[in-house]
């Protein structure tokens, strides 16, 4: 058994996000672990630029309102408690409503092979996040 020293909040780069967004690493797994979680803090509006995930990231929605969209135009909202699976390489962006805080937990993995984990693309434009929303009911 091993407590894993937590790190201090860091703030994400203006490379990778629109916005103000905070993370604390959960765990940073070591070999033979390719595990990879992070609780990730937007105020209102922010939002990764366009990226995909080598073998897939799934987020779970702990408060607030998020906005995750495809490269189609699809904008899904998910409210606490749900769980979003965005499948390997597809395109995506996450991040908060408008109107108010979203935290959610950011889960990937590593390749294992040397393949980049993540691939950051452009911003994503005023017009894609503020597109029509769907819910999954």
């Amino acid at each position: 058994m091993e407590f894993i020293k937590q790190q201090p909040s860091s703030k994400a780069p203006a490379d990778w996000f629109t916005g103000d967004v905070w993370w604390d690493v959960i765990v940073a797994g070591r070999d033979p672990s390719r595990m990879r979680a992070n609780l990730v803090r937007f105020s209102p509006g922010a939002r990764t630029h366009w990226h995909s995930h080598a073998v897939g990231q799934t987020l779970h929605v702990a408060s607030g309102i998020a906005l995750i969209g495809t490269r189609d135009g699809t904008v899904f909202e998910a409210h606490p408690g749900e769980t979003v699976a965005c499948p390997p390489n597809e395109e995506h962006w996450h991040g908060a409503a408008t109107d108010r805080f979203m935290e959610h937990i950011a889960l990937w993995e590593v390749t294992g092979d040397g393949t980049p984990e993540t691939t950051w693309a452009e911003p994503v434009t005023d017009q894609q996040y503020n597109g029509p929303r769907t819910r999954n009911q």
